[in-house]
């Protein structure tokens, strides 16, 4: 046995999530078998992010410090056997962005110790990792109240000749959401051509971009809903509700290397047409009262229709008749259900820090629908403290399964089926 047993960061209170400006305060403890002689020893806070340009290396090309402070907590001497004990504080800068780990890089923060000992003696080290969460307000964002809105329209070519247009325009009901709550999306599409489209989607995407010589953009598919097909000449009005999982916020204040954006992605399959509509995810909900009244996309002509040659569901797709139309929704044709929503969040997808999750502050009288069907399995807290503060308050844990069985779920209609898709993908430009 060597002479230490062991060197420890302990935090006070075992808190490890903070919030900028905080203090962080602790004690280092030091197990000695027998006495050593050291000319020091030290503790260091310091944060910083990390770039790489391959996934999930730690051999970073560029980097950003945000601190780093060093304290000495013992000069030179001979520390005796037995348990010692050294305090410390730190003050973290206010301008300090989110922690955040991605699959090329990472807003990382620590607290290290290390005893520096003589010339050719073993120098003894340890660190222990904390996280910050930066709230975002979304009511303070520009330009956030209304719905995200957009339309395209585009030449159906079957064959190599030109059958007509199609039209699509989709919204959201509104720009800025929090984990937990429901995204609703509505679309209307005007097949003006001679043949009927594939099945509509609607995805919530995330995509990251981290900043060296050559950018990298990576792309990940969160949750995906998927309804029928359009016949030709039709005009139809197609509803989802998505609910968004726990996801890291769309800002990273005070980082310049990462960008974390958001859309939702609605899209035909043939002829291949889509639009995006961006949002924001936030810690602190849009207060409801301060929105602006939300413009109807034109009511549908038609009933949807399903496609002509329609898939086999998937084993695991629940075919349950919902009890209940989405709330505010329009009855959908009865031969022509929304398919299946698909929850894609992988364990490993990027996040403030592995168990962290993040509240909402629900303004009275604006909560988000909650399900009236079962509710999901798993754990129901957070695995890790979470600060107060700005009159945010805690959440359920993060979904690290599937949302409620839409089957028998007052929303969305249709069925529903799991998959950790990892869909994901990766471009540099």
């Amino acid at each position: 046995m060597g002479k230490l047993e062991a060197i420890e960061v302990e935090f006070n209170e075992n808190k490890v999530v903070y919030t900028p400006g905080e203090s962080i305060s602790g004690k280092v403890t030091v197990k000695l078998n027998q006495p050593i002689q050291c000319k020091a020893i030290k503790v260091s806070c310091n944060g910083f992010c990390g770039i790489t340009t391959k996934i999930n290396d730690t051999a970073w090309t560029t980097e950003e410090q945000y601190f780093n402070n060093t304290i000495s907590v013992a000069d030179k001497g001979t520390l005796k056997q037995g348990d010692h004990q050294f305090p410390f504080k730190f003050l973290i800068p206010a301008s300090s962005p989110t922690s955040f780990e991605g699959s090329y890089g990472k807003i990382i923060y620590r607290v290290r110790a290390f005893i520096e000992t003589p010339r050719f003696a073993k120098d003894y080290s340890t660190e222990k990792p904390f996280y910050l969460l930066s709230l975002l307000n979304l009511n303070e964002l520009p330009d956030i109240w209304g719905p995200s809105t957009s339309e395209v329209t585009q030449q159906f070519t079957y064959m190599l000749l030109k059958t007509g247009t199609i039209v699509l325009k989709a919204e959201t009901d509104m720009k800025g959401y929090t984990p937990g709550q429901i995204i609703k999306v509505s679309a209307y599409i005007h097949n003006q051509s001679s043949k009927s489209t594939g099945h509509i989607a609607a995805s919530l995407v995330q995509r990251v971009t981290y900043e060296t010589k050559k950018p990298t953009h990576e792309l990940k598919s969160i949750v995906e809903a998927e309804g029928g097909g359009v016949k030709s000449g039709r005009e139809v009005k197609w509803e989802e509700q998505i609910i968004v999982p726990a996801l890291p916020q769309s800002s990273l204040n005070g980082c310049e290397l990462i960008k974390i954006e958001y859309y939702v992605k609605v899209s035909l399959k043939s002829p291949d047409v889509s639009l995006t509509l961006p949002i924001h995810i936030g810690n602190v909900s849009l207060d409801k009262k301060r929105c602006h009244s939300k413009k109807e996309i034109p009511p549908s002509k038609n009933e949807l229709v399903a496609p002509e040659a329609e898939a086999e569901p998937s084993a695991s797709s629940s075919m349950n008749t919902p009890a209940a139309q989405p709330e505010g929704g329009n009855l959908m044709n009865a031969d022509f259900p929304n398919k299946r929503q698909s929850q894609a969040v992988s364990p490993n997808a990027f996040s403030y820090a592995p168990g962290l999750f993040f509240p909402q502050n629900q303004p009275p009288n604006a909560s988000a629908p909650a399900p009236s069907g079962p509710s999901s399995r798993g754990s129901t807290g957070a695995t890790a403290p979470y600060p107060s503060g700005n009159g945010a308050h805690p959440m359920a844990a993060p979904l690290s399964h599937p949302p409620p069985d839409y089957g028998t779920s007052a929303y969305p209609q249709g069925e529903f089926s799991c998959s950790f898709m990892g869909e994901f993908y990766c471009h540099k430009g």
